[in-house]
């Protein structure tokens, strides 16, 4: 496995657990909104074979906040 492999995984899987909890009755929504921007750009790039080799990320659809 690539070095950052699991590194990758770990925080997909943590991003996944974090939404579920959002969407379960009493979640504490401030504490989503607090982890989730730093589980978003703690995320390393992602290992080969995960995306299209061909992809070109100019070619991403606009997200909220892009420029």
């Amino acid at each position: 496995m690539c070095p950052n492999c699991g590194d990758f995984y770990r925080t997909v899987f943590l991003l996944g657990q974090l939404a579920l909890y959002a969407d379960m009755d009493g979640a504490d929504l401030d504490f989503v909104d607090a982890i989730t921007p730093s589980l978003v750009v703690s995320l390393p790039e992602p290992p080969p074979g995960i995306l299209p080799e061909d992809r070109d990320p100019d070619d991403d659809p606009t997200h909220p906040g892009d420029a």
